[in-house]
């Protein structure tokens, strides 16, 4: 038998939306793509889901539309797995998970070993599929999976040991349940005769991480392990993605079976929440309210990263603008004419005022965030609101629409799209005047940026990586205002290029999600903009770079300070310090900590760049040099990242101007 822990109150959802609140209910439902596994394997569940990998063909609309909405039916493809052990052959329970694994497509993983999850590294050793990438800190391979999920749309898998190395997986968790990134933690327990003693390194990590995985596993039957793995990846990818975590007490992976790989998943519940029919007479409606529109602004959020090339096509279509959530960035080109860039606290004037003055908001794959909507009375108070998305819960959560619809995105905007072409010549889409506002305000509103003399100001950073890659790089970050000007300032063009901690805001998050970028996607250029307070956070993990030899390129934007704090106590605490100076207070002159030494100890190369002569060729070398390299960029903690409307504030309150030399 298997003890799980089932959240009925979670949305599992399709098409990710931007940020997921834990305690919501939500629809469920499933589109269309068949997950291609990249190892040979035996007869296993063909799982539907959007996060598939990108190189599975999607189906055609019609079948794509009947399977989205199919309820329980899902394919059960035939392939052959080549095991190490004979069929009838008995194996402990270790090795049961780890080719279930491989069953399940995994080739890579982040473990990190200990007492109770040995048996499981001692199972890794032998499978010649999975290579485990060890990470330095438990907290540093739960981040490191979710750069996988988030840069490949794959389920990310990390393991650790009981205790202390499961509670160290909490950040990661919550921050994918929060930003929808399919992972499966699997955790070493104590013996299952010992659970509930008090026994060393035991926490009962299943109530511990209730409320902050989709669904989670205590595994007391060896002969469930097919199945618990099985329906854990299942669930990750499929529906709204999110964390699943399976907990193994040491005996049950001791103990010898011979496993039943045809074993059916059982989630009744799951699959009876499916939507069971479409309405592609709502679909109609929302092409109505356009053409009736006169100002109209789409404003996507995290649940386009999958349909991103559907948008692409509905936005030619209509020639409508785009404005994007953080989460959302990459869904549409940054750099087209009709991208606003991003909205919200720290977006575009423009993206901003699109969204006060519109006629109608097409709300795609967003839950309307605080940091988006600000007052909620005054967002888009002059709109009608148009809102798709696949968790119910979110719909009417914070902002009530005119017109909803619970689908899977990809679905709605591939219909949308059919429709358009249809009624192409009746329409006679223009808006071009509304075009030419907006035009007006990019062009009074650029995003711009002070100067500080030779100093060199960390927008104009950004723009020179940006430039230097060709918009290219897989950009990861840690939080704060590093975070939201690399948000602001590198162009992106395709969907999992940008990888950040958006709902949770977890500082120690882009040295590992780099880490887990380059292993998923070795052909690209990785950079890990940083901020000194983000970066030490997770520094250890610089080993981890060193020893697999990533070519991991980190862009430390060192002001000394934690910035954005220190932002706001500039502008509504009269500049007072409360603790956010990360230097050493009796050698202020000095760079403290030296970011090089930690460099120079694990054999990473490094440099710092002081002035704005030397950054183009500083950062030049660094993308030229191979393997890992850490550049030092010295900025001014003066700096702010504007335009800001102040938290609960509206459009009418904007800021666009002042820094920390300013008195407020």
């Amino acid at each position: 038998m298997a003890a799980t822990s089932a959240k009925p109150s979670f949305a599992l959802c399709p098409s990710s939306t931007e940020f997921r609140h834990p305690h919501s209910s939500f629809t469920l439902s499933f589109s269309t793509y068949s997950l291609r596994k990249p190892t040979v394997r035996g007869p296993s569940l063909c799982i539907s889901s959007s996060l598939s990998n990108q190189s599975a063909a999607p189906e055609t609309p019609s079948s794509a539309t009947s399977a989205a909405f199919a309820g329980t039916q899902f394919p059960v493809t035939e392939e052959i797995f080549i095991s190490r052990y004979a069929p009838d052959e008995p194996r402990k329970g270790c090795d049961v998970l780890v080719e279930a694994l491989e069953r399940e497509g995994v080739t890579n993983v982040f473990a990190y070993p200990g007492g109770a999850s040995m048996e499981i590294h001692q199972a890794l050793t032998r499978s010649n599929i999975i290579r485990n990438v060890l990470p330095r800190h438990e907290q540093g391979g739960v981040f490191a999976a979710e750069g996988y999920a988030r840069a490949t749309g794959r389920v990310g898998v990390c393991i650790a040991t009981s205790g202390p190395g499961a509670t160290n997986l909490v950040s990661g968790l919550a921050d994918a349940l929060l930003d929808s990134v399919p992972l499966v933690a699997i955790t070493g327990q104590v013996p299952s005769r010992m659970i509930g003693t008090d026994a060393f390194q035991e926490t009962p990590i299943v109530e511990v991480t209730r409320s902050i995985t989709k669904h989670n596993y205590l595994v007391l039957d060896v002969e469930d392990i097919p199945r618990i793995v099985k329906e854990a990846f299942f669930l990750a990818q499929s529906g709204r993605p999110g964390p699943v975590l399976i907990d193994i007490p040491k005996d049950i992976q001791q103990r010898s079976v011979v496993p039943d790989w045809n074993q059916k998943i059982k989630l009744p519940g799951y699959l009876s929440r499916l939507p069971k029919s479409s309405n592609a007479g709502q679909l109609d409606q929302i092409v109505r309210l356009i053409s009736e529109s006169k100002k109209p602004v789409l404003y996507v959020g995290g649940g386009c990263l999958n349909s991103s090339e559907e948008l692409r096509k509905f936005v030619e279509l209509t020639g409508i603008p785009v404005a994007s959530t953080l989460m959302g960035l990459g869904s549409y080109p940054s750099s087209d004419d009709l991208s606003l860039q991003m909205l919200g606290m720290h977006g575009t004037v423009y993206a901003n005022y699109a969204v006060d003055k519109a006629d109608l908001l097409l709300a795609f794959g967003v839950r309307f965030d605080d940091r988006v909507t600000g007052k909620l009375e005054a967002f888009a108070s002059r709109s009608k609101i148009v809102h798709i998305d696949i968790d119910s819960a979110e719909i009417g959560k914070n902002k009530q629409p005119h017109l909803s619809v619970c689908a899977d995105l990809k679905w709605a905007l591939t219909g949308m799209n059919k429709i358009l072409e249809e009624k192409a010549a009746k329409l006679k889409l223009d808006f071009s005047p509304w075009r030419k506002e907006l035009k007006e305000q990019k062009m009074k509103y650029p995003l711009s940026y002070k100067t500080f003399g030779d100093a060199i100001s960390p927008q104009y950073a950004i723009q020179v990586l940006d430039t230097l890659t060709n918009g290219d790089a897989i950009i990861s970050t840690g939080v704060g205002q590093h975070q939201m000007w690399a948000a602001q300032f590198y162009k992106y063009k395709q969907p999992r290029q940008w990888l950040t901690s958006g709902g949770l805001g977890a500082m120690g998050f882009g040295l590992p999600a780099a880490i887990g970028a380059a292993i998923a996607r070795p052909d690209a250029v990785v950079v890990d903009i940083d901020g000194d307070g983000s970066f030490i956070m997770n520094v250890q993990e610089l080993a981890t770079v060193r020893v697999e030899n990533l070519p991991v390129k980190i862009m430390l934007l060192n002001n000394q300070h934690l910035g954005m704090v220190v932002q706001w106590e500039d502008r509504f605490y009269k500049s007072n310090r409360g603790h956010t100076y990360l230097g050493n207070p009796s050698k202020s002159s000095d760079i403290f900590p030296n970011m090089l030494k930690f460099a120079e100890a694990c054999d990473i190369p490094a440099a710092r760049v002081t002035k704005k002569a030397d950054l183009r060729a500083a950062i030049q070398k660094m993308l030229d040099t191979p393997g890992p390299y850490l550049l030092d960029v010295i900025v001014p903690h003066q700096e702010h990242v504007l335009p800001m409307i102040p938290s609960g504030g509206a459009f009418d309150d904007t800021i666009t101007d002042g820094d920390g030399r300013s008195t407020y």
